[in-house]
């Protein structure tokens, strides 16, 4: 088993790469470049009110949570931005023990709810559903491309 400990920008350059890796498979495609990746989460945990966790094992980290949280009218939610493990990794529970602490960790701090944008198909939807998080009924994601 690792050991869970608090994102540092120190590992930015790791925590790019895992992103790089596990964002261009399934179910997202996306073709990232590490460099890219690496500006990414470096602008998340340079955020005022940035959370993240690292999983470390044998001293390598090989998979993070990252994300923030804004005040609302009802309470502070916390958006989960990303959560990605090394695909050398994948499917030894890494994702589930990271989850879990942070909503563990949320719940403590007070927040009243959290949120995350992911795949609607494939496996995620079913992960996510697996710890709790429903579809939204309120709200839709809407964007515009520029």
């Amino acid at each position: 088993m690792g050991d869970i400990r608090a994102c540092s920008v120190d590992h930015a350059e790791r925590y790019g790469e895992i992103y790089a890796k596990a964002f261009s498979g399934d179910p997202w495609n996306d073709p990232w470049k590490t460099e890219d990746a690496v500006i990414h989460v470096k602008e998340i945990l340079e955020m005022k009110h940035s959370y993240g966790l690292e999983y470390v094992e044998n001293n390598l980290v090989v998979g993070f949570l990252l994300g923030s949280s804004m005040l609302f009218h009802y309470g502070r939610t916390f958006e989960i931005n990303d959560l990605a493990v090394d695909p050398a990794y994948q499917g030894k529970g890494i994702a589930k023990t990271l989850l879990d602490r942070c909503i563990e960790d949320m719940k403590a701090q007070g927040i009243v709810g959290i949120h995350l944008i992911t795949a609607n198909e494939g496996f995620l939807p079913d992960f996510y559903e697996r710890h709790g998080f429903g579809r939204e009924k309120k709200v839709i994601l809407m964007g515009m491309e520029l």
